[in-house]
């Protein structure tokens, strides 16, 4: 019988799987979607899939066979892989890249380089001469078995201990060799349970009562346990027995505790358990409005036709609701539901929403979950634990088998598009073509629909539905535009607050309601400045000056991470005159404070919600009313949901205008609408203060008017004019090398092998990027404009794969990184 071949997918970003041979012992065991451990490579060991299964062996080289296998059952299946090759032949990635995303990082094996004695080096007779710090790792050696790099860097107090690890190498003292280690570790519960023969016999009960008498802090927690566990009136929970903290929690004698398990009175065990409080849904009927319940019913009239529907509902007119009834359906139906979200942000408020309808088996999917945590959804979604999973855009790999329906909320914002590393993909576009091969059903709901999706509604091939009210007594909110131009010159503007902002945020305080203040950049202000010469603070590694945070007193690059000390004075002219220009969330909430000093201001950006639970916190003070004025980025535009807000302030809406990209006035207009959503919920009046140099900018008068569709009739014919989607496929190539040159050699060399590819398309550039330096890389932009018509962008990418491979072949280019971002805006 000849051998068996398995194609593995492995997390390397080289375009192909590679074949490794199957050990007869595992041939009955492994199949598509199996976790296995293969070497790849003189010495790497690596976690691969398994793609496919086959008896061709490979003609280029001797297939290696696979190490071991890691499960009892495929953690991946086939559907996962005909989407991850989707994806990497669409966004122009390797297959390798998108199993690194998709994969939790819990499920992938880490290999780690562990040095050991070598048997056969004799210390006697070496001829090799030991110096003292490959003495101190030889001699930690004798007593323990292997040492790893870093515990090695740690013996000898230094970064790199591999220098002096390759001379022990070279002198034969060591070898070197790689441990594979398992990351993802289940959750273990210790508990404790009453023994035979007290848990069926009173009598033998009162005996050992009597024997410990003498014993208060053994009696303590004998009692404790019957309190918690009453065995002889439900003697099934002694089998469960009690978790051994809740003992220690009370603060009683862990040494007694360990005594009464020695003497076999108790017995202690280990449970697995889930890192998920076990919920319970409840009943209670979702309500809908009748212009909610006629847009459920046209949502569903135009799922028979298409596979894709658009529902566009203004800010306030109960989309959830509609999800609620669309979820409980497909769920009843027996198949899965996947709700995405684009900002973990709003999954505080919406998923405690959606607990108390679904309870536990609803699965929870961000990237603030641990390692640990996200296999446990995995798991969880794979053993039918989670039929209906919530998630931002990584929630697309997740192994469902029988998916129903995908929702993407707020299906316009831009924080679904992942931009590095690769896959460069849009999780809205994924989801669309994951429902397709599940043959279900998409719905993306927005108030400001992106131009693509509301294109591809009046060219028919979504459904659309539209929603224009709002849910219950509420009102739209009233629009103000503010003049700092005009308030300057009156010298009316105090701390970059109109006189108009200010009244409108102080009527709200007066009347104990609360206020956002919505302002798209971080930190205290965007840069420092000398007074005397102009000097500006610039980071060292990318072209970008330094953020100014005053609370860490300190300015930091949002690029790379650098930061530096506020300087005393200027490094350039020796002045002291340093001043801040511009205005960041944090400098906001501080001029808030000196303009309100009775308010209570919190502030949520990327600084302040690091922590795992930090947005909860700080939307659950909001929500409480322990806060009158939230600041923040554009965390706070969307899906939020606050009885009490009544103002909404927008300090800057130039800077989200007047920003050197094709979709700015979509971005304003969508930034804008929905944070002005965020007022008058309820049957309170809002009122939306905008911020502008410019207030005659027709674009304001739009978003005033709610005329989406005006807007977006002229913004169109300026894309169609000028070759911008959704009229073509937009490509770009960015070209990276620590020496400028050598980056702007190969970004022409590029540009100039694209123009022989065959088919119709413009190409831009090569421009030096917006920002020219990130980490020490100097950066080439191409863009490419495709036709969309035949088979353009699809021919185009795999000619481009071509074309690459070929550079990176050349010794000029060898050492230049090139990054493709297909849909790049």
């Amino acid at each position: 019988m000849p051998p068996s071949f398995a194609d593995v997918i492995l997390p390397v970003p080289i375009p192909k799987m590679f074949t490794y041979r199957i050990p007869r012992s595992l041939e009955s065991s492994v199949g598509i979607g199996y976790r296995v451990i293969v070497q790849f490579g003189k010495k790497k060991v690596l976690t691969g899939i398994i793609g496919k299964v086959h008896k061709k062996p490979p003609k280029e080289y001797e297939a290696k066979p696979i190490l071991d296998l890691l499960d009892d059952y495929p953690v991946v299946n086939p559907l996962q892989i005909k989407f991850w090759f989707w994806m990497a032949e669409y966004y122009c990635c390797h297959i390798g890249e998108v199993m690194n995303a998709a994969l939790p990082t819990g499920l992938k094996l880490s290999s780690e380089s562990k040095i050991q004695l070598n048997p056969k080096f004799d210390f006697v007779s070496n001829e090799f001469p030991i110096d003292d710090r490959e003495q101190v790792i030889l001699d930690a050696l004798e007593s323990k078995d292997e040492l790893s790099y870093e515990d090695c860097g740690k013996l000898l107090g230094v970064k790199s201990s591999y220098a002096i690890i390759k001379s022990l190498v070279l002198k034969e003292a060591v070898l070197v060799y790689e441990q594979v280690k398992e990351k993802y570790s289940p959750k273990v519960e210790s508990r404790i349970k009453l023994t035979e023969p007290y848990t069926s016999s009173k009598e033998e009960l009162e005996k050992l009562f009597e024997q410990i008498s003498k014993k208060p802090k053994q009696e303590e927690i004998l009692l404790k346990y019957l309190q918690e566990v009453p065995v002889h009136k439900f003697p099934e929970k002694n089998k469960n027995g009690l978790d051994k903290k809740t003992i220690t929690d009370a603060g009683l004698s862990l040494s007694s505790l360990k005594t009464l398990i020695k003497n076999k009175v108790l017995e202690e065990f280990k449970v697995v358990i889930s890192r998920f409080d076990e919920l319970a849904g409840y009943d209670h009927p979702i309500e809908l409005a009748d212009f909610q319940e006629e847009g459920l019913q046209n949502i569903k009239t135009e799922f028979e036709q298409k596979q894709t529907v658009l529902l566009h509902g203004i800010t306030g007119s109960g989309k959830t609701e509609i999800y609620i009834k669309l979820i409980q359906e497909v769920l009843e139906s027996g198949s899965q539901v996947l709700l995405l979200l684009p900002e973990i942000a709003l999954t505080t408020q919406i998923v405690s929403r959606l607990q108390k309808v679904f309870g536990s088996q609803m699965g929870i999917f961000h990237s603030k979950y641990s390692d640990n945590e996200r296999v446990e959804v995995w798991q969880g979604v794979l053993s039918g634990r989670f039929s209906f999973v919530v998630g931002v855009r990584s929630s697309v790999f997740l192994p469902f088998d029988s998916l129903g329906m995908v929702i993407v909320d707020e299906e316009h914002e831009a924080s679904y598009k992942q931009f590095d590393p690769a896959p460069r993909f849009q999780a809205r576009d994924a989801a669309i073509m994951l429902s397709w091969l599940h043959q279900s059903k998409t719905l993306l709901g927005s108030a400001t629909p992106s131009f693509e999706s509301f294109y591809n509604a009046r060219m028919k091939k979504y459904g659309y539905v539209h929603l224009n009210k709002r849910f219950g007594e509420a009102q739209l909110p009233e629009y103000h535009l503010s003049d700092i131009l005009v308030d300057k010159k009156k010298n009316l503007l105090k701390l970059d607050f109109t006189r108009l902002m200010r009244e409108k945020i102080q009527e709200a305080l007066n009347q104990q309601e609360q206020a956002l203040i919505f302002q798209n950049r971080r930190g205290y202000a965007p840069y420092m400045s000398c007074e005397e010469c102009g000097w500006i603070p610039e980071c060292e590694h990318c072209d970008v000056s330094l953020t100014y945070h005053q609370y860490s007193e300190e300015m930091r690059c949002h690029y790379c991470g650098f930061k530096e000390k506020v300087p005393r004075a200027c490094p350039a002219c020796g002045s002291h005159k340093l001043t801040t220009v511009g205005m960041g969330t944090e400098r906001i909430a501080e001029s808030l404070s000196l303009l309100f000093p009775e308010a209570r201001i919190g502030r949520m950006d990327l600084d302040t919600t690091r922590s795992k639970y930090a947005y909860q916190k700080i939307l659950e003070d909001f929500g409480a009313g322990n806060l009158d004025i939230l600041v923040g980025t554009q965390m706070i535009t969307k899906g939020l949901d606050f009885d009490r807000v009544t103002v909404v302030g927008i300090v800057d809406a130039d800077r989200i205008l007047y920003f050197p990209d094709f979709r700015a006035g979509e971005r304003a207009f969508q930034q804008i609408t929905q944070v002005a959503g965020r007022a008058g919920r309820r049957n309170r009046h809002g009122s939306v203060v905008i911020q502008t140099r410019k207030p005659d900018n027709d674009i304001f008068h739009q978003i005033i008017q709610g005329n989406y569709e005006h807007f977006y009739i002229n913004e169109m014919s300026e894309r169609q004019r000028f070759f911008y989607p959704p009229f073509v496929k937009t490509l770009k190539i960015t070209t990276k090398h620590k020496e400028i040159k050598i980056a702007e050699r190969a970004s022409k060399h590029l540009s100039n092998l694209l123009k022989d590819i065959p088919v119709k398309k413009i190409i831009l550039g090569p421009e030096k990027a917006l920002i020219g330096k990130i980490k020490n890389q100097y950066l080439f932009d191409i863009l490419i404009k495709l036709d969309k018509s035949n088979n353009a962008p699809a021919l185009f990418k795999h000619e481009l794969a071509m074309v690459l491979e070929e550079l990176k072949s050349q010794k000029d280019f060898k050492s230049v990184r090139f990054t493709v971002d297909v849909d790049p805006y």
